[in-house]
């Protein structure tokens, strides 16, 4: 079976060495880039990788601008790393459609963890389900979702969201129970994240965004009317 590949982006040859050997341990295929630049034309290059782990300050072209580069073309899953616990920097990151966000110093049997839960549910994205609600449609085997037959492009959390509001419609879900399914149990968010993603959810999904209804001080729920 090939081996998964993975980009780690970093400009510390030895933060590059300590995650490539524990990846590599867990038999993927990695790829480093020393700065912005050259990740960017790695990426474009080798066309099959997997997840890329990207650090945010770095010389060139920083973190931000390489993220914003591939969105233009791909929803590669990325996990951020950065040096600064920021609330702000955080935000930004998944409005860019960072998957995951990390703070250095971090273990590296965590981070690899994150990569797998993220890699296994990309992977899960297999069958061909087709969920149907309200004029929404979304084909989990290509990652695909129309609303009244139109495309609309969701970043890979996004994806992750809706689908899992449509596969428990009429259920009232806790933002922990959200974080828990759709962020994996060993990301230690808070209620902001699901909220910055489901305001930019409902925003993509024009009025029928209105099918995500708020349940106050508890989550929410996905509901057809009619």
């Amino acid at each position: 079976m090939e081996r998964l590949k993975i980009l780690v982006v970093d400009d510390e040859s030895r933060m590059r060495k300590l995650v490539s050997d524990f990846l590599t341990k867990q038999n993927y295929e990695v790829l480093e880039a020393e700065d912005g630049a050259q990740a960017i034309d790695l990426f474009f290059k080798v066309k099959d990788i997997a997840l890329i782990i990207l650090d945010v300050m770095m010389p060139k072209m920083d973190g931000w601008q390489v993220c914003r580069e591939i969105r233009q073309y791909s929803r590669v899953p990325i996990i951020m790393l950065t040096a600064r616990a920021d609330e702000r920097d955080e935000l930004q990151g998944f409005e860019l459609g960072v998957d995951e966000y990390v703070t250095k110093p971090f273990s590296p049997k965590i981070l690899v963890a994150r990569v797998e839960a993220i890699l296994r549910r990309a992977n899960a994205i297999v069958s061909d389900d087709i969920l149907s609600a309200g004029g929404i449609e979304v084909n989990k085997a290509a990652h695909i979702v129309t609303i009244d037959g139109s495309a609309v492009e969701l970043s890979y959390k996004e994806f992750e969201l809706l689908t899992y509001f449509m596969e428990n419609q009429g259920r009232a879900l806790s933002r922990e129970k959200i974080l828990n399914n759709v962020w994996n149990y060993d990301y230690f968010g808070d209620a902001r994240t699901i909220d910055t993603h489901v305001k930019k959810l409902r925003s993509k999904l024009g009025g029928k965004g209105d099918f995500i209804k708020t349940i106050w001080g508890m989550g929410y729920k996905f509901e057809v009317e009619g």
